[in-house]
């Protein structure tokens, strides 16, 4: 991220919802049906270079989600669990993934914002940064 301390991402929601937690933020996608333990929260893809961390809580920052269709399956089930990430920042659409955060929403009462920013603005989000997903779809990043 540049020099500056915080900055406002433009976003656009595709699952409207406020959130904010620590960013955790993936070069690569991530599948939530075959890389992440929905139980705890952890990625399991060995071939990831964040095998080991935990999604639960944070603000998950990747390209695009990755996987079958399955991956909303386990998305809303992490969500109901609590697992899941506290919000997800995408810099492309993935209804696939959204369709796990609405139907978490409609029969768990439970939000998982997803916004999508361009991706030379997702850049300024670096790993650790404190990251807020408003309900107009932005993204308020202060560096920690």
């Amino acid at each position: 991220m540049p020099s500056e301390s915080a900055c406002v991402i433009a976003g656009r929601p595709l699952v409207r919802g406020e959130a904010g937690g620590t960013a955790l933020v993936l070069e690569d996608g991530l599948s939530f049906a075959m890389a992440v333990d929905v139980s705890s929260g952890r990625i399991t893809d060995v071939r990831s270079p964040r095998a080991g961390d935990s999604v639960s809580g944070r603000v998950l920052v990747m390209p695009m989600g990755r996987g079958s269709s399955s991956a909303s399956t386990s998305l809303a089930e992490a969500i109901r669990l609590g697992t899941a990430p506290a919000g997800i920042v995408l810099h492309e659409a993935d209804e696939i993934l959204a369709v796990g955060a609405i139907v978490a929403r409609t029969l768990y009462d439970k939000t998982c914002p997803i916004v999508v920013v361009d991706a030379a603005a997702a850049a300024r989000i670096a790993d650790g940064d404190h990251a807020s997903i408003g309900a107009d779809g932005n993204v308020s990043v202060r560096r920690s």
